[in-house]
């Protein structure tokens, strides 16, 4: 989860702070964060490996094509299906992740949904659009993951230990 996280983050930086993208910075940069993603959903080993292969196939697309409208179909498949198998997984499962997986996969959907609607506007238009969907999730990922993170170290640590030889647990908490 933190490396989909530090993927989504860096890829929406790059958006940010890049003010005017040519079609190539367009292409290079949807199509890295994509093969990126595809990677880190891959190793995640959360959904099928299925997804990680559609979404690295719209990566090499992006690539590929180097035009607003190939990369924007590119990565509107790809952000589909990985938002819609996430949407799928989070209401099969009913484990700590099962909210994070509905909201990333709406995120993801959401952002597949506006891509087509902002082609014709250009390369600035498509990265604002998909950076944004990526720092939403990459902020959405990152509090998971750290939360996981924390919560496995307090519970390795073990329930909390009397203070006193016969004080009770409860007098400690």
């Amino acid at each position: 989860m933190l490396i989909r996280a530090a993927v989504a983050l860096v890829f929406g930086a790059v958006t940010i702070f890049w003010a005017v993208p040519s079609v190539h910075v367009l292409a290079w940069s949807v199509g890295l964060y994509l093969l990126a993603t595809s990677a880190a959903v891959w190793m995640s080993r959360a959904l099928p490996v299925a997804v990680a292969v559609v979404v690295a196939l719209g990566g090499v697309g992006a690539l590929v094509t180097q035009s607003d409208e190939g990369v924007a179909v590119s990565a509107m498949l790809a952000l589909l299906v990985l938002g819609l198998l996430e949407v799928v997984h989070g209401l099969r499962k009913r484990d700590v992740l099962a909210r994070d997986w509905l909201v990333s996969g709406v995120i993801s959907v959401g952002t597949a949904v506006l891509l087509p609607f902002f082609t014709s506007l250009g390369a600035h238009a498509l990265l604002g659009v998909a950076g944004g969907g990526a720092i939403i999730s990459g902020v959405l990922w990152i509090l998971s993951g750290l939360t996981l993170r924390h919560e496995a170290k307090t519970a390795a640590a073990g329930p909390a230990q009397p203070s006193a030889p016969g004080a009770s647990p409860e007098a400690v908490n």
